[in-house]
């Protein structure tokens, strides 16, 4: 094999004893550089132990990028997975280390902790790793129109009763309106009962009681109609095409189905 070649089996292919090591070594290297981001948010740990958690910012960030430009050497068509899920992951994982280092006169406090957040991104990396994950996001993509016409109607079942509650309840009650109405009526649907808004009247009780009871049925519709997408689901490997570097063949795959190269 070429270089090339030999950079995508250990980068893309977990299942060779080198991409088995590779995959490990990265993983830890995530969760520790994820961890680290997390901690530093602390304002004690972050103002006596800053420097620290600045020259390892760096070396994860040297790390990811050297992974990136590995990985964009070692497909056919890097543009193809530069703008597939993982690689926009994997820039945005590298990119806010950058972005400091360019512009240091953003002083704002809100830019910096948004530029800092963006490095969490990196968690996201993770799902590469995993045949699983796959499963159930390919079962989430069969079942998006089932999904959303489900969510459709809760959107007009929510509607629909706090147009009611407007009607039914008085505004010293905290029914000043009907998008506070719907906001109520989303909280009493899931559950959630945050308490802040509770209906005073009779009929308003009663309205409220049937939405709560309805809310434990309803709960249960998206993970039965994803339930029976996985039962459904072929055995979908992370081994990656040569050429583009996207995921998600089946185990008996010949040709990429994005690209249609052989894999």
């Amino acid at each position: 094999m070429t270089l090339k070649e030999k950079l995508h089996t250990t980068i893309f292919e977990s299942e060779t004893r080198a991409g088995k090591i590779f995959n490990i070594a990265l993983i830890i290297l995530i969760l520790i550089s994820v961890s680290a981001v997390i901690i530093e948010s602390i304002p004690s740990v972050h103002e006596k132990y800053g420097q620290i958690f600045l020259y390892l910012e760096l070396f994860f960030t040297g790390i990811f990028t050297i992974e990136y430009c590995l990985r964009l050497y070692s497909v056919k068509k890097p543009l193809s997975y530069a703008f597939s899920f993982f690689g926009v992951v994997d820039f945005f994982s590298i990119i806010p280390t950058f972005l400091v280092i360019v512009l240091p006169g953003a002083q704002s406090l809100l830019i910096l902790r948004s530029i800092r957040l963006l490095r969490v991104f990196r968690i996201f990396k993770l799902g590469i790793y995993f045949d699983e994950g796959s499963s159930i996001l390919n079962a989430l993509i069969k079942s998006r129109y089932k999904i959303s016409v489900f969510f459709f109607s809760i959107i007009i079942l929510v509607t629909i009763s706090g147009g009611l509650m407007y009607m039914v309840e008085s505004p010293e009650s905290g029914f000043t309106d009907i998008p506070t109405s719907i906001y109520w009526a989303i909280v009493t649907m899931t559950t959630v009962g945050y308490g802040d808004i509770a209906p005073a009247t009779a009929l308003g009780k009663g309205l409220a009681s049937l939405l709560m009871i309805s809310g434990y049925a309803i709960i249960a519709v998206p993970t039965g109609i994803v339930t029976a997408e996985l039962t459904k689901t072929h055995v979908i490997t992370n081994n990656a095409c040569p050429t583009c570097g996207r995921e998600g063949h089946a185990a008996d795959a010949v040709f990429c189905k994005f690209c249609g190269s052989k894999l």
